[in-house]
């Protein structure tokens, strides 16, 4: 009678220790496990010894022989800790153990495990490990020999086909061209990929889809589309993975009408392309203001059984918001809830930042907050949103206002707001040194810095006459959406003025001009240390070409710009020095408190003007077709006052 063995309850499957009785009753009263049951055990444990160890202790059951299907379960496990000596041996035993030699699928498990353990000598001679048990590599054999080897050298794949399976007399199928053709293009030949299409044709193996759609996504990945497309109508089948590809190229090159084109032939078809695909062309719709548009397709794409998920809702959320349609945002919110659509951090955060970043609308943004917190997911520990709410405070100027926001945000995320903290006191001590070395340290463990901190360190690198770090600073701000407001820019604009960099402070006036879109309000605090540098260099054609530029954008000049204007001019030709009276006259600049020096040069100035053209002590004349400009010298000290009147208000002296 045979020994009654207990079973280890460790190494029993979840499936079997539900049997009734099992972990009490011996082996041999209970009814034999599957094989099914034995190979998913060996492929549950975590180690090679325990997977060996389950599938010794398996032989032991009475009534129970291993088959092909636990060994291949076992020759897996052992291949993932690379055990291979022992899987030699296992394919040794075999023939003895089961009276079956290993099969095609065991053979194939063995050529996967030893690709991932990068062993390319042993894939190459895996065919040599079939002929020991008197078997012929079969052709799925070679294939997958030949997918291990294009995935590391597509010259030894091409090689090995040659080499091996040609000289074997085996005859590649359409699966063979079509790993090929991937290592092909993976590795850009591109060119070769099509001379296999050309081989493949002549010795009558039919390309499939995978082949076409291979070189075609190669194509479009070299800026080849309208080839790509050429190559789809040699297809008798395209499917939805053909479309796709083609959309999806159609779309980074931003060839919006192709795309759509496409889309409608997919349509035509009968496919609907994936959600990755849909969102693209969503994308690219609401990129160009087509939000209309856009909300069509996603409703055809649903009606048609197509999955929409939140990513393509936010891509229509945020196409509404760029436009200033923020109701519309907020109903498509509402809509993708009844839908079974659950928004995410990134859903709510798109109509936070865009209420804020509009003027006066921070409590609505507040409001769409509160709503992301009261949901079931809420903000899952994301920061964007709340920093969203004080870039909107920074935006209106309210700086007080968005320090105590963010001291409020400390109970939701305590060590980015202590950091923060910790960085606005050492730029307020002026330790910028160890404010930077903070900041850098929030970086590199992945913290997010608000538009508070960035504003901070770039006034504390002005203050120290570091403009280029602040400049530099300045620049990642933007690169995170932080447009900066104009006390933020004007300060890295007049410090690299007072350093003689007025190239440099003009380009960064024609990158921030660029940035208006975003929401950059330029106004004369722009211009004017510009103006008043070039002006301090003699640089007064360059100055006036400013002012011109300044004033074709609706920007009026300031006091402080005229005034600089006028000291350069006072030194130069008269009649330029009239000219610009006409403009500040034309801009009513009526009267304007001088400097102690600009005082006395302007006088000076104005009193060598109006002799020299041999005017009256209280004013002068000057004739044009159509106005006559009388300049007065007031009694007033630092004040200049002027006035103009039509030409036949003006009464002859």
């Amino acid at each position: 009678m045979p020994s009654k063995i207990t079973i280890p309850t460790a190494i029993i499957p979840l499936s079997l220790r539900s049997l009734p009785g099992l972990q009490s009753k011996p082996i041999s009263s209970l009814p034999s496990p599957t094989h099914e049951h034995i190979a998913r055990l060996i492929i549950d444990q975590k180690s090679a010894s325990h997977a060996l160890q389950t599938f010794r202790w398996a032989t032991k059951i009475p009534n129970f022989t291993h088959s092909r299907s636990t060994y291949r379960a076992l020759i897996h496990k052992l291949c993932t800790f690379r055990r291979f000596d022992t899987v030699k041996e296992l394919l040794d035993e075999m023939p003895h153990s089961i009276q079956s030699p290993p099969d095609e699928s065991i053979f194939i498990t063995v050529i996967r495990g030893l690709g991932r353990a990068h062993m390319i000598n042993d894939v190459v001679k895996a065919t040599d490990l079939v002929s020991r048990f008197n078997m012929t590599p079969s052709l799925k054999i070679f294939n997958s020999i030949l997918d291990v080897l294009v995935k590391e050298d597509i010259d030894l794949a091409r090689a090995f086909y040659r080499k091996k399976m040609m000289a074997s007399g085996v005859q590649g199928d359409d699966y063979t061209y079509a790993i090929l053709m991937k290592g092909l293009c993976l590795t850009n030949r591109v060119g070769d990929g099509f001379k296999l299409l050309h081989v493949m044709k002549s010795r009558g193996v039919k390309p499939n889809s995978v082949i076409y759609n291979t070189l075609i996504h190669s194509l479009c990945k070299n800026g080849k589309v309208g080839r790509a497309r050429s190559l789809m109508s040699y297809m008798e089948e395209p499917n939805d993975v053909t479309f796709s590809i083609l959309i999806c190229a159609y779309c980074k090159e931003e060839n919006l009408v192709n795309a759509l084109v496409l889309l409608e032939k997919s349509f035509s078809f009968g496919f609907v392309p994936d959600v990755v695909t849909i969102t693209k062309v969503l994308e690219l719709l609401c990129s160009v203001g087509r939000v209309t548009d856009a909300v069509e397709i996603l409703e055809r794409v649903e009606s048609k059984g197509g999955v929409i998920d939140v990513v393509a809702y936010n891509t229509l959320i945020k196409g509404f918001c760029r436009l200033g349609k923020l109701k519309v945002g907020c109903r498509f919110l509402k809509e993708m809830e009844r839908k079974g659509c659950l928004p995410n951090a990134d859903t709510y955060n798109i109509l936070i930042s865009s209420y804020c970043e509009t003027g006066g609308r921070i409590d609505d943004g507040l409001k769409i907050l509160q709503l992301m917190e009261d949901s079931k997911e809420g903000s899952k520990g994301r920061i964007s949103p709340y920093n969203s709410v004080l870039y909107g405070l920074y935006r209106e100027n309210q700086q007080d206002e968005a320090l105590e926001y963010l001291k409020q945000m400390e109970k939701l995320f305590p060590r980015a707001v202590d950091r923060s903290l910790k960085i606005l006191g050492f730029c307020v001590d002026g330790n910028v040194e160890d404010a930077k070395r903070c900041f850098d340290q929030m970086i590199e463990e992945g913290g997010v810095p608000n538009v508070v901190i960035y504003d901070c360190l770039i006034h504390a690198y002005c203050q120290e006459e570091r403009v280029r770090e602040a400049s530099e600073l300045m620049k990642e701000m933007t690169g995170h959406g932080y447009v900066p407001i104009a006390s933020t820019f004007n300060a890295v604009l007049s410090g690299l003025c007072r350093q003689g960099n007025v190239g440099t402070a003009l380009k960064l006036v024609e990158e921030d001009m660029r940035g208006i879109g975003r929401g950059s309000l330029p106004g004369s605090g722009h211009y004017s240390p510009l103006i008043k540098a070039l002006c301090e260099k003699g640089g007064f054609q360059s100055a006036s070409m400013l002012l011109v530029q300044m004033v074709g954008k609706g920007i009026l000049p300031d006091y402080l710009t005229w005034n600089s204007l006028l000291i350069c001019l006072s030194q130069q030709t008269t009649w330029l020095l009239l000219l610009l009276l006409n403009e500040m006259v034309s801009f009513g600049m009526v009267v304007h408190e001088l400097s102690a020096k600009e005082k006395r040069c302007k006088l000076r100035s104005l009193n060598h003007l109006a002799h020299g053209a041999g005017s009256v002590w209280l004013g002068m004349r000057i004739h044009d077709t159509t106005h006559t400009f009388i300049i007065h010298r007031r009694v007033e000290v630092g004040h200049v006052f002027c006035s103009s009147s039509s030409l036949k208000d003006v009464v002859d002296t």
